[in-house]
Order: structure tokens, then C-alpha cells, then sequence
């Protein structure tokens, strides 16, 4: 069973996730003139509600998404005269794309703010000692030494382990000049790193460059100044991003279990299990998961605001919107995938607790 930190946790995490999300699409509709009439964290009978200006404020009962609901964004929507230059719909295609992608975009930023701020609060990474030193190696037939500190490799200096596998996995197989501390001493070695083919998450094969090291395991703290952090903290999103669309398509393309995929279980059980190892977890858990959100509603799925930017991207090059009638085909078919798939990770988070209940 779930304990009482686990779905606060979720509800938190959901909520600040879904907030972003459609604070991104609330704020650019505001921006480019458009009135919201409904901003709502969950969905179904309200359970807090305020009106602030033209705008009600809600926060309803289900937890599992929320909505914003602009004036004029229902084509049946009879708007008077005086109002349709804040209709939605109204607006020219430029616009109405800016606020579609303003909820994904602000899921992605997200990210990029929580890594930002991890690597300039300080994170921790293992030490640049050489533990193991492996028989027949490369490192061993350069003279490298198990306790060895490395100081630098091509006049790079180093830091941590995660900068001499960068180093190494960079070189090619170029020979790779090392500067290790060993006791008083500083010396100087050459090593070539020899390629090893390995499978990576997603089944596919690389050459991998090794040169037989392992760590210590000793671990420092490692801090970023705001200019690196913010660069950092872009690249690993964008690092990310990209990692999550090619797991869906690998999925899509059956070349991933799609017993992979998870619903609100899984992610509630995820949460407990980050926020027993401390804060920290939770919020790198919470930047993952803003990454999959953005990335998800940015798929050509009708009814997500990837299938929406797809409706507008054709009005733009056709001249016109789609005719009423098609936009309903779409939408009924949207719904389905959206259901269907739900359904699916429902069922496998189900299956999930009964095969393993803890």
C-alpha cells in the first residue's frame, strides 16, 4: 500500500507539473490579448474557486491534469462583436501556435530552472582516483596505477570520474596524454583507449572507448557558477528531451516493451520511493517527469497541444482553418488514442502492484 508521503508527494508533484503547463498557456494567451475565463489545477466538481477579474481560479477534485479555458476556443462558441478580438480563436495563427507551445515550452524550462539550480547548489560526483586498474588494460600496459589522481588528460584538468569517461569516450581511440598524482609525485602517461561494442538502453549497439579503470567510490561536491549552471542545465534537458522522444518512438516501433509504460501508480510509487532518499531526489524525479509531459503533449495527437499545432500549422499554409466537421473526426479520434493509452497504463500499473505489491 502507498504510504501517506508517497501521495502527498504525487499530488505535489502533479500539481506544480500541471501548474507550469498551463500557467505557460495562461500567460501567452494574456500576453497576445486573449481572455482566459477558467484557469483549473485537476479536473471534475470544484472544490476551491475564485473569480479574480474576468478569470476563475479553480482547483478541482481529480488531480491528474488541469485546463485552461480561453474565451472563444470552442468553434460553437457565439461570441458578440464587441469581445471577438479577445477570442481565441479569432486570433491570427501566429498567435494561437505561440500559446499552444507555451505549455510544453514551460514544462522544458522547468527543467532546465531544477537542473540550473542542482548544479549550482552542489551535487555530488565521484572523485578522480583510480580504484581497479583491470589485468591486460590499457591503463595497466601505460603504467597506471590503482590510487593514481587524475590531474589532467591532454592538459585538461579534471575533476571527477564523470570528466575522464567524457575524455576518453571523446578520444576516438586517440592516445590520450594523462597527468596522474601518485603519492609526491606527478607523472606523465600515455594511454589508448581500445573500443568495446555495448548496448545502450534502448537495444542499440555502440562502440564504447575503455582504457580498464574503475573508481573509488570516494565523492565530493561538486558546484557550478549561475553562467556554467544555466548552460549545463539547458544541455542536460535538451540531452533528456531527446532521449524521452527516441524511448517513445522505440516504444511506438515495438522495439521497447510497451510494459513499459506507467500510469498515476506508477508515478505515485516513484514518488514515495524519491522522497524517502530526500528532497533533492524529488525535485530531479519532478524534472524528468516535466520533460515526459512536455515531450508527450507535443506528440500530433488531437486533443493534446501537439494535435492542435497541427490543425493551426494547416491553417496557416491552406489560408483557412479545417472545417468544423473534420476538427470533430480528429478530436473523437484523439480521445480515443488518449484513452485507450490510459486505460493501457492503468492496466499495467494494476498488474504492477499485484506482482509486486511493495
Amino acid at each position: 500500500m502507498f504510504s501517506v508521503s508517497a501521495v502527498i508527494t504525487f499530488i505535489v508533484v502533479l500539481g506544480v507539473l500541471v501548474g507550469i503547463h498551463e500557467f505557460g498557456h495562461f500567460i501567452v494567451a494574456r500576453f497576445c490579448g486573449v481572455q482566459v475565463e477558467t484557469f483549473s489545477l485537476g479536473f471534475g466538481p470544484k472544490i476551491l474557486s475564485k473569480k479574480v477579474g474576468p478569470t476563475e481560479y479553480c482547483l478541482s477534485l481529480v488531480p491528474l491534469g488541469g485546463y485552461v479555458r480561453m474565451l472563444g476556443d470552442d468553434p460553437n462558441e457565439e461570441i458578440p462583436e464587441d469581445e471577438r478580438e479577445r477570442s481565441f480563436l479569432s486570433q491570427p495563427v501566429r498567435k494561437k501556435i505561440a500559446i499552444v507551445v507555451a505549455g510544453p515550452l514551460f514544462n522544458l524550462l522547468l527543467a532546465v530552472f531544477i537542473y540550473s539550480g542542482v548544479y549550482m547548489v552542489g551535487f555530488p560526483t565521484v572523485t578522480a582516483v583510480v580504484g581497479e586498474v583491470q589485468e591486460g588494460s590499457a591503463a595497466e600496459l601505460a603504467g597506471m596505477q590503482s590510487g593514481d589522481h587524475v590531474l589532467a588528460i591532454e592538459e585538461t584538468n579534471i575533476s571527477d570520474w564523470d570528466e575522464i569517461r567524457a575524455n576518453v569516450q571523446e578520444s576516438g581511440g586517440e592516445t590520450l596524454h594523462f597527468l596522474v598524482q601518485r603519492g609526491g609525485n606527478q607523472i606523465d602517461l600515455k594511454v589508448t583507449p581500445r573500443s568495446k561494442e555495448t548496448e545502450d538502453v534502448f537495444g542499440d549497439k555502440h562502440p564504447t572507448w575503455l582504457i580498464g579503470i574503475t573508481p573509488k567510490g570516494d565523492q565530493i561536491t561538486k558546484r557550478y557558477n549561475p553562467v556554467k549552471a544555466i548552460y549545463l542545465g539547458t544541455e542536460n534537458t535538451i540531452k533528456l528531451t531527446y532521449l524521452t522522444m527516441k524511448g517513445i518512438l522505440k516504444m511506438i516501433q515495438g522495439k521497447i516493451s510497451s510494459d513499459n509504460i506507467g500510469g498515476p501508480i506508477l508515478i505515485a510509487q516513484i514518488a514515495g520511493e524519491q522522497a524517502s532518499r530526500g528532497f533533492s531526489n524529488i525535485v530531479l524525479f519532478m524534472a524528468m517527469l516535466s520533460i515526459n509531459l512536455g515531450v508527450l503533449n507535443l506528440f500530433p495527437i488531437p486533443v493534446l497541444d501537439g494535435g492542435h499545432l497541427v490543425f493551426f500549422t494547416i491553417e496557416g499554409i491552406i489560408g483557412r482553418p479545417l472545417s468544423l466537421k473534420k476538427r470533430e473526426i480528429a478530436q473523437q479520434v484523439g480521445l480515443f488514442l488518449i484513452i485507450s493509452l490510459m486505460v493501457f497504463a492503468f492496466y499495467n500499473d494494476i498488474m504492477r502492484f499485484f506482482i509486486n505489491p511493495s
